[in-house]
């Protein structure tokens, strides 16, 4: 009896033992499986995820211009002699027709007397000739002349009358010499260069002798402006559509302009396209030769997809955006971007309306990987 009462005692002592054992390890058995269930739980990556947009918005395009006088001309004597006056300086506003200076020939003045002469001359004898001839068509009738003396006298007549046509013309040559001794504008516009002074050789290059410009004149009553465009945006930058004057030394000032043609052709050492702007310079303010920045608004030909700059990693193999995929996993998208915004892109091709898109995904993120997604104030939350 005795012996069992011992082999009891040691049994309820080791029952006691393991429950005190038990209670002490159970616990510390679920903690830990806690703690690495929150471990696993925290290491997963933190992330919210968005929809696509769908959208067109334009695009505003500042390319560099070259503003050029709508048009430039240097004015050239047409005769030779010395500058007699000029009646108009740099920054002079001229209209057509107005005169600009006056040269002395009095070599050409001469000539064009002889040559008046030279035509009254010619004119007397030709009609002198014409007397004769008729004389001798009436003396033939009644067979007082012989037949050669009357075609001598016709032909005679006939060769007279060239020769007044050939002084004729030469007295208008030179009388057109003379009227070029007053040099006009050719257009209105405005003197941009005076490179002639009272008393120099004016030398027309008539002679063989090089020409030297008297004035420069440009009307800029309306400009042009010529720019490059990229071969991205040239099938957008069309005849009729608006665009935009700024200029550095202008802050905050716009000229509205509008293209008005285009080159059709790409420059095949710039890969762009040529194209005029034309504006209205009713102000005065454009002056031909700057430089200014001209906006095109670009308009897009259809909806595309609107993501923030932000989702977008870059990898060896490409531009590639995180979505997510099967509740939780996440799948990188091989993509093909269009235009840059700024804080959005456009996405042309790979990325599908419904995708589930990562919002700042982080650099180490990798295909496969499991993530906790939240809303946008709990991840605030967290990282706070």
């Amino acid at each position: 009896m005795s012996r069992f009462r011992i082999i009891l005692g040691l049994v309820i002592v080791l029952v006691i033992v393991a429950a005190v054992v038990a209670s002490g390890i159970i616990p510390r058995v679920r903690v830990q499986k806690a703690l690495r269930a929150e471990t696993e739980r925290a290491a997963e990556p933190v992330v919210t995820v968005f929809r696509p947009t769908r959208g067109n918005p334009a695009e505003e395009v500042v390319l560099p211009g070259n503003i050029q006088a709508f048009v430039d001309a240097p004015i050239f004597a047409r005769t030779n002699g010395y500058l007699k006056r000029w009646t108009h300086d740099i920054g002079s506003h001229v209209k057509k027709s107005e005169l600009l200076a006056e040269i002395d020939s009095p070599e050409v003045d001469q000539q064009l007397e002889q040559a008046k002469h030279d035509l009254a001359t010619a004119q007397a004898n030709l009609a002198l000739a014409q007397i004769t001839s008729k004389r001798y068509v009436d003396l033939f009738k009644t067979d007082s002349v012989a037949k050669q003396d009357v075609d001598n006298a016709v032909q005679s007549a006939a060769a007279q009358q060239a020769t007044v046509k050939s002084a004729q013309a030469n007295v208008d040559r030179l009388q057109q010499l003379v009227d070029f001794e007053k040099v006009y504008a050719p257009f209105d516009g405005v003197i941009t260069a005076r490179n002639t002074d009272i008393g120099q050789l004016i030398n027309s290059g008539s002679a063989g002798g090089q020409a030297r410009e008297l004035f420069h004149i440009a009307a800029i009553d309306r400009l042009r402006v010529f720019v490059q465009v990229p071969q991205v945006y040239s099938h957008d930058t069309v005849p009729g559509m608006q665009a935009d004057l700024a200029l550095p030394e202008l802050p905050g000032r716009r000229f509205p302009g509008k293209l008005v043609r285009t080159a059709d052709a790409f420059d095949p050492n710039t890969r762009t396209l040529l194209v005029e702007v034309d504006v209205v310079n009713s102000t005065g303010l454009l002056f031909p030769g700057a430089y200014t920045e001209v906006h095109f608004k670009i308009r897009p030909r259809g909806t595309t997809l609107i993501i923030p700059s932000t989702s977008l990693i870059f990898r060896a193999r490409g531009l590639r955006v995180p979505v997510i995929v099967n509740g939780n996993k996440v799948d990188l998208l091989p993509v093909t971007v269009g235009r840059d915004f700024g804080n959005t892109i456009e996405i042309v091709a790979g990325l599908p309306d419904n995708a589930s898109v990562i919002a700042n995904p982080p650099d180490s993120l990798v295909e496969g990987e499991i993530v906790r997604i939240v809303a946008a104030k709990e991840t605030k939350e967290i990282e706070d």
